[in-house]
C-alpha cells in the first residue's frame, strides 16, 4: 500500500488515503456524468484542486488525464450502439483538438476568473432554451446540408475545443446543446458525438500539458481507471433511456454548472 500512495505522489509528497478515495469517488461520478450530458468536470476538477498539494494547473493538467479514459470508453460505446455521423463527428474533433491545444496554452497564462462572467452567461442561455424549448433534442431536424453543415461544425468544434483546454467544466454540455441548437440532432446523436469530440480535445491538451510538466501521472492514472468504469455505465444508460433521459440529467448538471461558477465568481469578488 505505501508503494502505491507514493506512485500516486503529488510534487514529491506521499498521499493521505482519504483525499484519495474522495478524489477517486469524484471521478467515477464523473465519468458518469461526462457520459450522459457531460459536466463531468463540475465534480472531478473541484476535487482535484481540493486535493492537497495540487496547483490549478496541475489539476487542470491532471483533470485531462483522467478524463480521457471515460471519454475513451464512452465515445467507444457509443460508437459501437448507436453509428453516429463521422462525417460530421471527424471534423468537428480534429479542429476541437487544435482548438483545445490554444486554450491549454492560453490557461497558462491567463485567469479562469477574467471569463467566468461570460461562461455563466452562456450556459443561464443554454438552461433556458433547454427548458422553454421541451421538444428541441426529442427527434434529428438537421438545419443545414453540404458545406453550411461542416463549416459550423467545425467552428463549433474550434470554439469549445478551446473552451476545454483553457477551463473545462461544461465542455460536453456546451458541445451538446450546440449541435442540438445549430445543427438541429437530437440529444443522444448530440451526446454521442460530443464524446467522440471531447475525447480529442482532452488529447489536444494533453499535447501541451505533458511535456510541460503538469500532469500528476499517477495520481491522472487512478482517476482515469475510475472515470473509464463511470463512463461505461453512463454511455450504457443514456442509450437505454434515450434523448429525454439525457435532457433531464442535461438540465440539472447545467443548472449545477451555473450555482457552481456563480459562486465561484461571488467568493472570488468578496476575497
Amino acid at each position: 500500500m505505501q508503494e502505491i500512495l507514493e506512485f500516486l505522489s503529488v510534487n514529491g509528497e506521499p498521499v493521505s488515503i482519504w483525499p484519495l478515495v474522495l478524489l477517486l469517488l469524484a471521478a467515477l461520478g464523473a465519468g458518469w456524468i461526462d457520459a450522459v450530458v457531460g459536466g463531468g468536470g463540475l465534480i472531478q476538477l473541484p476535487a482535484l484542486l481540493l486535493f492537497p498539494g495540487v496547483t490549478p494547473v496541475q489539476a487542470l493538467a491532471t483533470n485531462k488525464l483522467g478524463s480521457i479514459f471515460g471519454t475513451t470508453t464512452s465515445a467507444v460505446t457509443y460508437y459501437r450502439r448507436t453509428s453516429p455521423d463521422l462525417k460530421t463527428a471527424i471534423p468537428m474533433a480534429i479542429t476541437a483538438m487544435a482548438g483545445a491545444f490554444g486554450g491549454a496554452a492560453l490557461a497558462t497564462i491567463l485567469p479562469a476568473e477574467a471569463i467566468q462572467p461570460i461562461i455563466i452567461a452562456a450556459l443561464i442561455a443554454v438552461l433556458l432554451f433547454t427548458i422553454l424549448k421541451p421538444k428541441a433534442g426529442e427527434l434529428s431536424r438537421l438545419r443545414y446540408t453540404g458545406r453550411a453543415h461542416y463549416l459550423r461544425a467545425i467552428m463549433i468544434g474550434l470554439v469549445i475545443g478551446g473552451y476545454d483546454g483553457m477551463i473545462g467544466p461544461g465542455t460536453g454540455s456546451f458541445l451538446i446543446i450546440a449541435m442540438v441548437t445549430v445543427l438541429g440532432y437530437n440529444f443522444l446523436q448530440s451526446s454521442a458525438k460530443a464524446k467522440i469530440v471531447n475525447l480529442c480535445t482532452n488529447m489536444g491538451a494533453l499535447l501541451l500539458f505533458v511535456p510541460t510538466g503538469h500532469v500528476l501521472v499517477g495520481l491522472g492514472l487512478a482517476m482515469g481507471v475510475m472515470n473509464m468504469l463511470g463512463g461505461y455505465l453512463g454511455a450504457r444508460m443514456a442509450i437505454s433511456k434515450g434523448s429525454a433521459f439525457i435532457r433531464i440529467v442535461f438540465v440539472i448538471v447545467v443548472s449545477g454548472l451555473i450555482l457552481k461558477l456563480g459562486s465561484d465568481l461571488i467568493l472570488a469578488g468578496r476575497a
